[in-house]
């Protein structure tokens, strides 16, 4: 089985309070984005692999790196560009494998996944992984996992993950976690479309972000905000990472500002950056 999970961008981000597990409460507007997407393959351990002559012969030896399980149960096989700085067997999706596996006792799989998402960029392509990755082996596996279910699973990889079950805007509030349906107005799905542009050299992490980080309560809440025209949003939308993250990245900030001279009528970076989105009219 191979799918393409997306990335998304967040439309406004509050910082609400700090909770007693040690996370923060916040307000979001998950909004789906395609044009950024990895490829991801999972297949039992004793069939073949469709994408795997196409990895080796776009990236080679050098373009890839492969891992088992100790217990032979999970082989993941990782292209990217950039290399892979990361333990492949700690890779979310292969840690979505593992909670399903805790549960149902799978069998062996085979995992290949080619990395086009940026890493460390605000854009979720982690979790989008792991959220198709939990969907994918519950069909591999008949296990009939609804939504509910999977979405119960997705929130123990990642904030955000349960966001990438759905194809379509969604409004997040708790950790992120908590997801209820969102629909932009009509002028800004038919007079808008969106950008998204990713620094090199710069990769940010949620733990960096969340340092210096002030939470504070919006005296208008962030739907009501999204309601207004979207030529407004400049004045009234934000995200509240961009201070901290703008005083360590001083560069950040003036690559918000070069999108705006670019004719964005909005501008802001997604999650925890360092990738940015534009909204330009059409």
């Amino acid at each position: 089985m191979v799918t393409h999970p997306f990335v998304k961008i967040n439309l406004g981000l509050d910082i609400l309070r700090k909770r007693e597990d040690g996370y923060h409460d916040l307000e979001t507007l998950f909004v789906p984005y395609h044009d950024i997407s990895d490829t991801l393959e999972i297949i039992r351990a004793e069939d073949y692999s469709v994408t795997l002559p196409h990895l080796q012969a776009q990236y080679g030896a050098a373009g890839t790196v492969q891992s088992v399980q100790e217990d032979a149960k999970v082989m993941i096989t990782i292209a990217r560009n950039e290399g892979v700085d990361w333990d492949p067997l700690e890779d979310l999706t292969v840690r979505a494998y593992r909670l399903l596996d805790a549960d149902f006792s799978l069998g062996p799989v085979k995992i290949f996944l080619e990395k086009k998402a940026p890493v460390g960029a605000g854009l979720g392509g982690g979790s989008s992984d792991a959220a198709f990755a939990l969907r994918m082996i519950s069909e591999i596996f008949g296990l009939g996992l609804g939504i509910r279910e999977l979405s119960d699973y997705a929130a123990r990889l990642g904030s955000d993950c349960s966001f990438f079950l759905h194809d379509r805007p969604m409004f997040g509030s708790g950790r992120g976690e908590v997801l209820s349906e969102y629909t932009l107005p009509d002028d800004f799905r038919s007079g808008y479309e969106i950008k998204v542009a990713v620094p090199e050299g710069i990769s940010v992490s949620t733990a960096d972000a969340y340092r210096g980080i002030v939470p504070s309560v919006p005296s208008v809440p962030l739907k009501e905000r999204l309601s207004r025209p979207v030529d407004t949003w400049k004045d009234c939308i934000a995200n509240a990472f961009e201070e901290t993250v703008f005083r360590k990245y001083p560069a950040l900030a003036e690559m918000k500002k070069s999108l705006y001279e670019t004719g964005a009528v909005y501008a802001s970076m997604s999650g925890s950056g360092s990738a940015f989105f534009a909204i330009y009219p059409l």
